[in-house]
């Protein structure tokens, strides 16, 4: 019965943790959304550089896991090279140490208060940021709540020999003895994929005297392998390049850990000389319950410095790192397409940069469109077919619709999440750009097959109406480009100048249709011809509505 009670308290308490690590990101991310971004669009190839962004990063969100999804799912994108990723790893093995810090602290029994008021603010409070906060705030208190309940269910297997005899047969007396506990914890880490919760749970059972310092100091050595299954289950179905940075991070750990369990007797030497061996032997009692505080202070000692260590170790060697890796994963003969060209689902983790890679997506489909009108303009004063710009002109239209599509689905599953009110905004008006974008698209196809079906029934265009119909295409060009310029740029400040060239372009459409009108019932103009020119210029109408509706979401009008 007691071994059942302390079974459902250690459950119970990991859940309450891992849900807790959860909320907890989820609320640093929506507050720090920004900081987060202009952190992840300062990455370069200074390996230092982008050491430090992926320190400050999974400082911010308490996730390395989540950082090395988020940098997977950009390399599969193509928005980051494998040197730049292997940096920004090599910092999020860094960042994620501050969790053991934080549960160094004792405070874990504030836990509960702290999940309970701020639980209030959560719920109650109308202030965006202030909700986001309390939800970060009710994340540290259910993590410091969940430890407690772990430590208090680890109390009874002191005095449980069957546990006990258990626990012995994972000693790090020996080297093959520090592996088999490297081994166990980067078991127990892949199955949780998490390693906050596992040395959250190692740090119980050191703060409790179920097992010792050394031993959980090998237990955590295991733990920092075993974190790197999220990122090469992330990797599943990613590009080779995404692959490689996955292969990167279990790399960088595995080394690691073989060069320092060779010397581990040196090491848990080192650490006891930061803080004294009686130290950690001598237990603090508090309310009649015995805790070895100073033994937890030194697994987060050892943890942190091992993967300083391990990151002093690899970063002059990053672009070594980078070629042997492109040598073990060679490019395949058939080159990989992705869906989508910048986003991937693997962003959803992380909604603050998923809005912004979202938006790359926006501006490809611009792109595109651009792609599109040149080829148009090409078809449209040429005398004989261009097959190539024809078929060109349909083959984007068919990308532009899968992409608008993948892009609403991941827009929905992005927004269905706990977002801030600036993403949920952001992401809205990228998925009515996303629609325009697509319909504009649509009538250029148009436009080409009416020219397509003139030319079929051996109909010309007269040379006035060419020139008519070149210098409105030329026209609408240039109105998608200063609205497709405005939207790389976020200017929210150009509806005037947007009306006004919208305007003009519309003057000019309803002047072209009144001098063609005059000419109806002449010789050189037939009721199909007509009909033709008349539906290419309602077509361009329709481009400029959409643009405009592009500018007027960009404004916040729409």
């Amino acid at each position: 019965m007691l071994a059942i009670k302390m079974i459902f308290s250690v459950l119970g308490g990991l859940g309450i943790f891992l849900l807790g690590m959860k909320n907890m990101s989820e609320g640093m991310q929506a507050v720090a959304s920004e900081k987060m971004r202009k952190l992840i669009n300062s990455i370069t190839n200074n390996r230092l550089k982008a050491c430090a962004v992926g320190i400050a990063i999974t400082g911010l969100i308490q996730s390395s896991s989540v950082t090395t999804v988020m940098v997977v799912g950009m390399v599969n994108a193509g928005l980051m090279t494998l040197k730049q990723a292997i940096g920004v790893i090599l910092g999020a093995d860094i960042g994620t140490t501050v969790t053991a810090w934080i549960l160094v602290l004792q405070i874990t029994r504030y836990g509960l208060p702290m999940l309970g008021l701020s639980a209030f603010f959560f719920l109650f409070s109308k202030n965006e940021r202030l909700r986001y906060t309390a939800m970060m705030v009710m994340g540290l208190g259910m993590v410091f709540f969940g430890l407690q309940l772990m430590k208090d269910g680890f109390h009874p297997i002191r005095d449980m020999p069957e546990f006990l005899a258990w626990f012995e047969r994972f000693t790090p007396t020996s080297y093959f003895g520090v592996l088999r506990c490297c081994l166990v914890g980067a078991t127990v880490t892949a199955i949780v994929q998490s390693s906050s919760a596992t040395v959250g749970i190692t740090m119980g059972l050191v703060g409790t005297g179920v097992i010792n310092f050394e031993t959980g100091a090998a237990l955590v050595l295991g733990e920092n392998i075993g974190t790197t299954i999220t990122a090469c289950l992330a990797s599943l179905g990613a590009s080779r390049n995404a692959k490689r940075a996955a292969l990167a991070h279990v790399t960088i750990k595995v080394i690691g850990v073989l060069w320092i369990t060779s010397v581990f007797p040196y090491y848990i030497l080192l650490v006891k000389k930061v803080i004294s061996p009686d130290l950690i032997l001598i237990p603090d009692v508090v309310d009649g319950i015995a805790t070895f505080r100073y033994a937890m202070t030194a697994i987060a000692i050892s943890h942190t410095g091992f993967n300083v260590a391990n990151v002093l170790l690899f970063l002059p060697f990053t672009v070594i790192l980078a070629s042997v890796l492109n040598r073990i994963l060679p490019e395949k003969e058939v080159k990989e397409i992705p869906h989508l060209k910048y986003i991937d689902v693997r962003m959803l983790d992380a909604p603050a940069m998923g809005i912004e890679q979202s938006k790359k997506e926006i501006l490809n489909m611009a792109e595109m469109v651009k792609k599109m009108l040149s080829r148009l303009k090409i078809v449209i004063g040429r005398e004989s077919p261009d097959e190539k710009s024809e078929s060109s002109i349909f083959h984007h239209e068919e990308v532009l619709d899968v992409i608008q599509k993948e892009i609403v689905e991941f827009l929905s599953d992005l927004l269905s999440g706990n977002v801030p009110h600036s993403v949920m905004d952001t992401g809205r008006k990228q998925l009515r750009m996303a629609d325009e974008y697509e319909s504009i698209s649509d009538y250029i196809m148009n436009i080409l097959k009416l020219n397509i079906k003139m030319r079929k029934t051996n109909l010309q265009m007269s040379p006035q109406a060419k020139e008519k119909i070149l210098e409105l295409h030329q026209q609408t060009t240039d109105y998608v480009d200063f609205i497709t310029e405005a939207v790389e740029k976020d200017d929210t400040n150009i509806m005037p100048k947007a009306n006004t060239m919208g305007d003009s372009i519309t003057r000019y459409i309803k002047d072209s249709r009144a001098e063609h009108l005059q000419e109806v019932g002449t010789v050189n103009t037939t009721a199909l011809k007509s009909l033709i020119y008349c539906d290419i210029l309602t077509s361009y109408r329709r481009i400029k509505d959409h643009t405009l509706n592009i500018a007027e979401t960009l404004a916040g009008e729409k």
